[in-house]
């Protein structure tokens, strides 16, 4: 038993990482009325390392670096669409977002049926087996969260020139799509689609229903639920990832139950 909770490490480690970078992130997105977002670009990094899976098969190059470069890549981009499509189109924003998310589910299943094991490749983006991420899978991911939390604490310039709080001036747009973006991109390859959006969407509607939570608070309390679904995967020899996400929509029920009253997020995204 010593030898099989051992291989929990590492995949403890995604989890406190992803919920420390995703966090802050959720928080945003339910401010900003976008929910859908994080599925959207969620599935656009996903389709992105199928279309270079289908490249490298054609070609016989390239490698996990290139699905990784092109899953950011059509992260950032879808990013950046929705972010003006949200300025423009305001009031049928979740609607278009809806839209990107369908598209580029539906071109992922069509990506996967040209290379082989595709379908396999398509589950694992979207379902994860984060049982078995090792060490030197979270690099990339460490970094940039060690990034996201220094730009989170730049000061920006608020309007008649005074100076913008650093969680004010990160949460602008020109900063949090793409962040978000490349985020989201990294975390999908090593959770899948289900926990990413788990893992943003969670922290920060128990944060909005229990108010008196500090962030450390909701974060142990999330950090628990994803041990505990690890857990249940390897006693039962179950899918990692499904199980972690129930396991967090367990914790998320019981607190919106403890809820007396559900409060609203902080206005204009910036928690």
């Amino acid at each position: 038993m010593p030898d099989e909770l051992s291989i929990l490490a590492a995949p403890v480690a995604a989890g406190l990482v992803v919920l420390l970078s995703h966090a802050r992130l959720g928080e945003a997105v339910l401010a900003r009325g976008i929910v859908f977002i994080d599925l959207a670009v969620a599935q656009l990094a996903a389709l992105g390392a199928l279309l270079a899976g289908v490249w490298i098969h054609d070609h016989d190059g390239g490698g996990t670096w290139m699905q990784a470069l092109a899953g950011a890549l059509l992260a950032l981009a879808g990013a950046l669409l929705i972010a003006a499509m949200c300025r423009r189109f305001a009031a049928w924003r979740e609607a278009l977002i809806g839209l990107v998310y369908v598209g580029a589910a539906s071109s992922g299943v069509l990506a996967a049926t040209a290379i082989p094991e595709g379908h396999h490749a398509l589950t694992h983006l979207a379902a994860g087996d984060v049982l078995w991420v090792g060490w030197g899978d979270l690099l990339p991911i460490t970094v940039a969260t060690a990034l996201l939390w220094l730009l989170t604490r730049v000061r920006g310039h608020a309007p008649g020139g005074a100076t913008a709080p650093p969680a004010r001036a990160f949460f602008s747009d020109a900063l949090f799509y793409p962040a978000f973006a490349v985020m989201v991109s990294l975390s999908v390859p090593l959770v899948g689609v289900y926990l990413v959006f788990t893992s943003l969407i969670v922290p920060a509607i128990i944060r909005a229903a229990l108010p008196r939570w500090s962030r450390l608070r909701t974060g142990l309390a999330c950090g628990a639920a994803w041990v505990a679904g690890l857990l249940v995967s390897l006693l039962a020899d179950s899918p990692s990832g499904p199980c972690v996400v129930v396991a967090m929509l367990l914790l998320a029920a019981l607190c919106l139950a403890w809820s007396r009253t559900a409060t609203h997020p902080p206005e204009h995204g910036y928690p």
